[in-house]
């Protein structure tokens, strides 16, 4: 098998299709939920509780006069950020939670219940009794 065969045959396969689509989506729900969290969430955060949301802490070791704000901000530890993709992390994952449940329920909801088959029932006393002498006759 030629290698653009082979790769055709593995691009190609359903799977790798699905995969394609899923990482397509997931970047763009990631920028969703991404709007969601820094235009809804961090300004609710920050009008509740009084805290700034994008917050940074300075580091003493850093002269920052002189530095814009860009480059100050690109010196000092910037937890507001880490934060943020935190928040953001957690509602994809109960998203995706509540989707994978939902998609589950939807495939489950059609199947009918599996009955485990019943055990074979025990052979009557004829049958043992009929066995019995079919060994006996064998082992002579």
């Amino acid at each position: 098998m030629s290698f653009m065969s082979e790769f055709k045959e593995f691009a190609l396969k359903g799977n790798v299709v699905d995969m394609a689509v899923g990482v397509i989506i997931g970047g763009a729900f990631g920028g969703i939920v991404g709007a969601l969290t820094e235009d809804f969430i961090n300004p609710l955060i920050a009008s509740i509780g009084g805290a700034e949301v994008a917050g940074a802490i300075k580091l003493p070791w850093v002269d920052y006069a002189g530095l814009d704000s860009e480059a100050a901000m690109s010196l000092s530890l910037n937890y507001g950020h880490f934060i943020t993709q935190i928040i953001n992390f957690l509602i994809l994952a109960l998203i995706l939670f509540m989707i994978i449940k939902g998609m589950n329920k939807l495939v489950n909801l059609g199947k009918k219940k599996e009955e485990e088959p019943a055990a074979d029932p025990e052979p009557s006393d004829e049958v043992k009794l009929l066995t019995e002498i079919r060994d006996a006759l064998a082992s002579k």
